[in-house]
């Protein structure tokens, strides 16, 4: 089979690259000149683990090319994906649906022969019937289905969500378009992966609910912490003590600084806004937005308390700026918002990340930028852990103290055990967990 991939960005670049290993042929398309021929040359515009390599076998073995020819890739295509950007709009959190529209016009130019048009942005409820619309007016006697076929990828692990998923969904109302999405996805069928079918719009409808599921997750485990805070309590046993239900689960109980990244921020707020539109508002995730929003900001506070109420004058030491570990991505990243909070109440930032400080460079002004953990902890008067990078678990305690003026440790992922922090003679702050205890850090 020939796919043709409209975007070269994450979801794109990921998609493409999984399905040529599968052994389908794939043509990736972007208007940028300059970002296909880095791809060309085999420089990737994203740090995923593993994902060079996937694509330069791909690319090796023939199966993966990148072009900005868009009407060669799109006639020689079984299934044409839209993979494009969908950021919020500035001031209203609806989705941008321009990127997607545009190119339902430069598809509906260029089909040739039956086609399937894959939606693969996440797009809210009713895009679908949109694209349709559009490429049945630019070119009304296509043969073609639209199809809606959202990711589920964590950036992290984004190949072996796609390799190994726990679900596929599927929208059309098309025999023939099943067929086809079928084909495309036989090799998961060797590890029995459900495939769901269903509507365009409830299959739109799946990924904003999934996404705004988990984000309330993150976001009722982080006021639970509070809570834990207030009354002595130990958030990872309680954690843990209601993860092992089935019903519940524990993945995405890990008390933090509040969500970032390409996905959470702006699924919840597309999908607060579709729901006020369509007169059924959804009140729990518009209070997870209001939460999720104010506990970045409150985390700055929580740095400037464990430095006695004060950090005027002082520095402050920044261990990971990414909204996760094992990614580049600084969007909604609340480090965004903890950083510049600090500066203004006086504090200087050194900072360090393993990956993510090319665009942190670019989005926080004023920082000095390290190259290694310990070269960012000398002379701090304080030391904040916003990211849980792997490098960052197991920091040698004696050497840290050396470097600092002071041992005082924030640590908003939690990565440290509180006993022994203190034994250790840091004064250590953490989010959920009582001095003293010894809950196990994640």
């Amino acid at each position: 089979m020939r796919i043709a991939m409209i975007g070269t960005g994450y979801v794109g670049l990921v998609t493409g690259a999984c399905f040529s290993e599968f052994g389908v042929d794939v043509v990736c398309v972007d208007k940028d000149k300059s970002k296909i021929e880095r791809l060309d040359r085999g420089e990737l515009p994203i740090y995923e683990p593993g994902l060079d390599e996937l694509v330069a076998n791909n690319v090796g073995a023939g199966r993966l090319i990148f072009t900005t020819d868009l009407n060669t890739a799109v006639a020689d295509a079984d299934a044409v994906f839209i993979a494009v950007g969908t950021p919020s709009r500035r001031g209203d959190g609806h989705a941008d649906l321009s990127y997607v529209y545009a190119a339902a016009e430069e598809i509906a130019n260029t089909l040739v022969g039956y086609t399937v048009v894959v939606t693969k942005s996440t797009v809210p409820v009713g895009t679908g019937r949109e694209v349709e619309k559009i490429i049945r007016r630019k070119s009304p006697h296509a043969e073609f289905h639209v199809c809606s076929n959202p990711e589920f990828l964590r950036e992290g692990a984004a190949i072996n969500d796609f390799m190994r998923p726990d679900r596929v969904v599927i929208g059309t109302d098309s025999d023939r378009a099943r067929q086809v999405m079928r084909e495309l996805y036989r090799p998961l069928h060797l590890f029995e992966t459900p495939i769901v079918f269903t509507s365009l719009e409830t299959s739109e409808l799946i990924k904003y609910a999934a996404n705004t599921f988990l984000a309330t997750k993150i976001t009722f485990i982080n006021e639970v912490a509070d809570l834990c805070e207030q009354i002595g309590a130990d958030v990872h046993d309680v954690a843990k003590g209601i993860g092992l239900d089935g019903r519940i689960g524990a993945k995405f109980l890990h008390p933090g600084p509040g969500y970032g990244g390409s996905c959470f921020p702006k699924d919840t707020l597309a999908l607060v806004r579709t729901a006020q539109e369509a007169g059924s508002p959804l009140r729990i995730v518009e209070t997870v937005v209001d939460i999720n929003d104010q506990r970045k900001r409150s985390m700055a506070d929580k740095i400037i308390k464990a430095c006695n109420g004060d950090v005027s004058d002082k520095t402050i030491a920044i261990l990971g700026v990414t909204f996760k570990p094992n990614t580049d991505d600084m969007r909604d990243a609340p480090s965004l918002e903890i950083v510049p909070a600090l500066q203004a109440a006086g504090a200087t930032v050194r900072a360090y990340d393993p990956e993510g400080m090319g665009d942190a460079r670019q989005l926080l002004a004023e920082v000095t930028w390290c190259d290694k953990a310990y070269e960012t902890l000398e002379g701090a008067d304080a030391v904040a852990l916003l990211t849980e990078w792997n490098e960052f678990r197991s920091l040698d305690l004696e050497r840290v103290k050396s470097l600092m003026k002071s041992p005082v440790m924030i640590d908003l992922r939690n990565i440290y055990n509180p006993v022994e922090m203190v034994e250790s003679g840091f004064d250590y702050t953490c989010i959920g967990r009582p001095k003293g205890t010894s809950g196990a850090a994640v």
